[in-house]
């Protein structure tokens, strides 16, 4: 049976490396993304037959709207991946933010429910199914300078957290990936080091890997998960001293 894929952020990325991953075994795609040339782009890259949908996934009803297309067309999907997300540098004490953290947080966070919302009762309904969000290890404490992007991705791990546990027995399960350093557009305005950095699209083979599984939770790398680990066990004081002046994401990128 062909497997059947829905993915946010799907134009470029990880979300277009997971598009090509899942191609290439012969999966039948649902891609969504907000730049409808570059997801054409890539559709004419994919052997198989998909489904684009060129919207804003804080827009829920468009979203939910793609979600009934795509079941219409092809059936309830396998796999849905929440991958759409944003990235900017912020500061609590700069007024001009608040619009970044208004966004940031609409994408990350309530665009990752809208994502999911649809395909939780079709997927209990038939007893399977995966129910993916990406995560990040920005979430597991506050960096300086991305309280937004920190606080949107904290959250998105809480909210699938809760979903997990709601859907426990029912046979769907709830994955959530939170990746270290993965090259991307999102990453390449970095100007301070990234520790084990992986390429695309070997992100998207070992994404895939733990979506298969089934896991609850898995940082990836695993060096990043050893990372992770001692970021929770670091007492306030220490950690803050160590990360005061750690390099920040700038301020003022387009979203």
């Amino acid at each position: 049976m062909t497997l059947r894929v829905f993915i946010t952020g799907a134009s470029s990325g990880i979300g277009a490396a997971l598009a090509r991953h899942y191609a290439a075994r012969g999966a039948t795609l649902g891609l969504v993304a907000r730049r409808e040339s570059v997801l054409h782009g890539l559709l004419a890259e994919l052997p198989g037959e998909h489904a684009v949908y060129s919207l804003d996934v804080a827009d829920s009803p468009a979203v939910a709207e793609a979600a009934r297309d795509f079941i219409r067309r092809f059936g309830v999907p396998d796999v849905v991946i929440a991958n759409a997300g944003v990235s900017v540098g912020t500061l609590t004490e700069e007024a001009g933010d608040l619009q970044a953290f208004e966004r940031v947080m609409r994408t990350n966070v309530l665009g990752l429910v809208a994502t999911l919302q649809p395909f939780v009762i079709p997927m209990r309904r038939r007893g399977s199914g995966r129910l993916v969000g990406i995560a990040s290890v920005a979430g597991i404490r506050g960096l300086p300078g991305a309280g937004a992007y920190s606080a949107s991705k904290a959250a998105v791990i809480a909210c699938l957290e809760s979903l997990r546990v709601e859907l426990r027995g029912t046979g769907v399960k709830v994955v959530t990936i939170a990746p270290g350093y993965i090259e991307t557009p999102m990453t390449a305005v970095n100007s301070y080091p990234m520790p084990f950095m992986l390429p695309a699209d070997e992100a998207a083979r070992r994404f895939a890997r733990a979506i298969e599984a089934g896991v609850s939770y898995t940082v990836i790398p695993w060096q990043m998960g050893l990372v992770a680990r001692l970021l929770r066990l670091l007492p306030n004081p220490l950690y803050d001293w160590l990360f005061a002046r750690a390099g920040r994401k700038p301020r003022g990128l387009r979203l």
